[in-house]
């Protein structure tokens, strides 16, 4: 009988000890039995010594002949679950397909596709202009077999039916053959231009990186060629039959990256993002792992793809939020990146506009290769940035006179405009004209947001909707008014305002769907829309060659908020946002509305530049004792009973400073601690929010201290009242 630890997916930081006839490799799935249920855990070691024998249960089934997770990434979960503090079992299962956790074969397994007959070969696909869909799908399937749930869902189940049914295309059951290094058969460099001086240096000093592990630091400004950099630069790894992993920030950026890379390399690219089906997201697993996909693009997640050539790793806008997990296992991606690039020996390349301060600071000491692009490619002109006194002018729907005269020059030249609104709905809340009151969302305790062209009240912190009330709960008055503005009012506003400008609006709302937020910005570029009204979603990264005027309204909220971070997001936002204006011949300049235009932070932005903003904002960094330059975790946790949350927190922190963590107080490595404090958004969802923050120069101290109490917190007699979490390198406080 041989004694397997297998990590089983329960949120509890242990392994657990199972028999079976046979040693096991490490990496194979089991199914387990856990309590009542039938679990599939990963085997993570074999031939362990056990005292007691007496409560081994058995394994149950080994699913697998071979292992699911290679060695590298089974390094990576340990030390995922070693950094992060986290249930070994949530973290491997976290880097498997949904699929692969039921305990579904890991092979491919026959999938229905659709395929052209030899009548539908012979046909021209134009004597279908008649129905452009069908023409599409035939047209698609002439190049190659598709699988048939894709087809269906991008060219309606009808269309495929329609072909079916005039014996054009047919229904197949093939086993997909995976085949190493496929991308070669029809590899080929598309047309790329000769990089300037600044962008032929970036790209020798990554090619000299090729097979040792490196990090570097692209820093260039917005529209100097980046993206151009990252083609050149791994060009010669798919030549020698290497993969390459992008990381991307949004899904949004997704299709434009994929069409640039495909079109370039003449290679098929392996997408993955939360809109895809569980199936497509398993299949470019396979191929990743099998080595027949060259590129591998895809979101946060993507950074646990099995990789079985890996060339190099890209982390596009490497500071954006969206790479670090909010809940759950609360990695980041960009971290991964780097111990993923180390374990194999390969380069990592983190590119940005606006470096976050903790990578940047690591360029500044030398301990990543730091290259920059100071000039915009194709000799297009830097964004002008101004700023606009909104204090005393006239407002229309959020909108000063003054800016409205700058708008009319730009509509009138026939160019187009970017409106940026950080809010989405009509109005960030409605309250009673006759005594005040607004209207609450009483599991949040915060104001529901106007949503005017559905007629609803919605709550963007819990999802809450209910319907627009015609009179005041509290006095009854009919007189119900909205306060502030969002994206809907503005863009009401602007229809007015500019009746003869076709405008679009771009926020969660409206590109809500498969493909709506690519077929969008492709109409932008073909010049359908003149005035865009967005959120941050227009901020990513996106390229619009006739925006020559970026408007941002009301910027005033993040230089007067309590995260620390604050700042830097703003300068982040505002800078990327001055980048979609003048990205070609166009010269392009940028307003932003402010009823403080003489804050500090807005005039070293306007004047000096986001890198002068960065290298400023490092010192005071330094000098307050926060991150880059210290560690720190937050414990939270919620409840029901604000005086639970507080209660637990507080008793976490005595665990923290006394006696059972003595072994670092004894080298006076206790860490500091500030709090409980409620969070920035004290209720959601109906509880109470508290963190204790807890800091230190050293991050070994800092972690010995929390590895030391997690057992001692598992047991407080407050633990069972709340949920609570461990964030490690937190990025957000509210």
């Amino acid at each position: 009988m041989v004694f397997i630890q297998v990590a089983v997916p329960v949120p509890l930081r242990q392994l657990f000890t199972y028999s079976h006839t046979d040693t096991l490799q490490p990496g194979v799935r089991v199914k387990v039995p856990f309590g009542p249920r039938q679990l599939v855990g990963i085997v993570v070691e074999s031939g362990v010594d056990i005292d007691d024998t007496s409560k081994i249960k058995a394994i149950i089934e080994v699913v697998d002949s071979a292992p699911v997770i290679d060695e590298s990434l089974r390094k990576m979960a340990h030390w995922l679950w070693q950094y992060y503090h986290h249930a070994p079992g949530e973290v491997i299962h976290a880097m498997l397909p949904v699929p692969l956790r039921k305990g579904e074969p890991a092979t491919p397994s026959p999938a229905q596709y659709i395929q052209v007959t030899p009548e539908g070969a012979d046909t021209d696909v134009k004597s279908l202009s008649r129905a452009p869909k069908q023409m599409s799908c035939l047209e698609a399937v002439q190049t190659t077999s598709i699988i048939a749930s894709e087809a269906r869902k991008t060219f309606s189940p009808a269309v495929v039916k329609a072909l079916l049914e005039k014996a054009l295309i047919e229904l197949v059951e093939i086993t997909p053959e995976l085949t190493a290094q496929a991308w070669l058969d029809t590899f080929e460099i598309g047309e790329k231009p000769v990089p300037d001086k600044e962008q032929g240096v970036a790209i020798a000093a990554l090619n000299q990186q090729h097979g040792t592990f490196a990090i570097s630091l692209l820093e260039g400004v917005t529209g100097s060629g980046k993206t151009e950099v990252y083609l050149q630069s791994i060009e010669p790894l798919l030549k020698a039959g290497k993969q390459v992993l992008i990381l991307v920030p949004e899904i949004g950026l997704t299709p434009q990256t994929v069409s640039r890379f495909e079109k370039r390399f003449n290679i098929p690219v392996g997408v993955l993002h939360s809109q895809l089906t569980d199936a497509a997201r398993l299949s470019v697993w396979q191929r990743a792992r099998a080595g027949e996909l060259g590129i591998i693009i895809g979101t946060r997640s993507a950074i646990f793809t099995p990789i079985k050539n890996p060339g190099m790793i890209i982390v596009d806008e490497e500071h954006d939020e969206s790479f670090k997990q909010q809940d759950g296992l609360r990695y980041h991606a960009r971290d991964l990146a780097a111990m993923r690039a180390k374990e194999h020996s390969i380069p990592l390349l983190l590119g940005s506009a606006t470096p976050a301060l903790e990578t940047l600071n690591n360029a500044l000491n030398g301990r990543f290769a730091h290259l920059q692009l100071t000039r915009r490619a194709a000799g297009a002109q830097s964004t002008k940035q101004y700023l606009l006194d909104a204090r005393d002018q006239p407002i229309h729907y959020g909108i000063s006179e003054g800016l409205l005269t700058i708008m009319r020059q730009h509509v009138n030249a026939g160019n187009q405009i970017l409106v940026f609104v950080n809010r989405r709905g009509y109005a960030p809340a409605l309250l009673c004209h006759h005594c005040g009151t607004t209207a609450m969302c009483k599991r949040c305790d915060r104001p529901y947001t106007v949503h005017k062209g559905q007629n609803r009240l919605q709550c963007h912190h819990c999802g809450a909707t209910r319907s627009m009330p015609k009179e005041c709960e509290a006095c009854h008055s009919h007189e119900m008014v909205t306060a502030g503005t969002g994206t809907e009012q503005v863009e009401e506003g602007l229809m007015k305002l500019f009746p003869d400008a076709k405008h679009v609006r771009i926020d969660s709302d409206t590109v809500r769907g498969k493909d709506k937020l690519h077929q969008t910005l492709d109409a932008i570029n073909r010049q359908e829309h003149q005035i865009l009204v967005g959120t941050q979603i227009l901020s990513k990264g996106h390229h619009f060659p006739h925006v020559t005027l970026v408007v941002v309204l009301d910027c005033d909220g993040a230089l007067f908020s309590a995260d620390f971070r604050a700042p830097e997001k703003l300068a982040q936002l505002v800078t990327q946002l001055a980048g979609r204006a003048g990205r070609a011949s166009k010269p392009g300049e940028m307003w932003l509305q402010t009823h403080n235009p003489h804050h500090p932070l807005l005039q070293d932005l306007v004047n000096n530049g986001y890198a002068h903003f960065a290298r400023h904002a490092l010192m005071e960094r330094k000098a307050s004792a926060l991150p880059p330059y210290i560690s720190q975790f937050v414990i939270r946790a919620e409840a029901t009973e604000s005086s639970s949350a507080y209660a637990f927190l507080q008793q976490a922190r005595g665990v923290l400073s006394n006696s059972h963590t003595a072994n670092a107080n004894s080298k006076g490595l206790v860490p500091q601690m500030s709090g409980p404090f409620p969070c920035l958004i004290e209720k959601r969802q109906g509880r109470f929010r508290f963190m204790l923050v807890c800091s230190h120069e050293k991050r070994a101290p800092l972690h010995n201290a929390l590895r030391l109490a997690l057992p001692y917190l598992q047991g407080l007699p407050q633990a069972a009242k709340v949920r609570w979490s461990v964030d490690i390198d937190p990025t957000d406080f509210s």
